[in-house]
């Protein structure tokens, strides 16, 4: 017989449960946190995970803070801040 569905991965832990959607987030939030990374120092594949947003490289140890998920994380929003701030109009004085 032909094998109807596949189970995904290490989310394969919650069967039917929760929906799909929050499954398939946990799963790439996890092969994130299990996989390797470069280290930003030493270009080395050893960058690992120590504790929330705290990555060490295991060559170098470098240890940094990045993303609790991620060691570097691209989809950071930058605001433009206006360097021109206006003054306040100084009060006329009454003579």
């Amino acid at each position: 017989m032909a094998r109807r569905t596949r189970k995904a991965g290490s989310v394969a832990r919650f069967g039917p449960r929760y929906g799909v959607r929050i499954r398939r987030r946990m799963q790439e939030i996890e092969e994130g946190l299990k996989h390797r990374s470069d280290c930003p120092r030493c270009a080395a594949i050893a960058v690992r995970r120590s504790s929330t947003g705290v990555w060490a490289c295991r060559r170098c140890g470098y240890v940094f803070a990045g993303g609790a998920y991620r060691p570097i994380v691209t989809t950071s929003f930058k605001r433009k801040v206006d360097e021109t701030v206006e003054e306040p109009k100084a009060k006329a004085e009454a003579p």
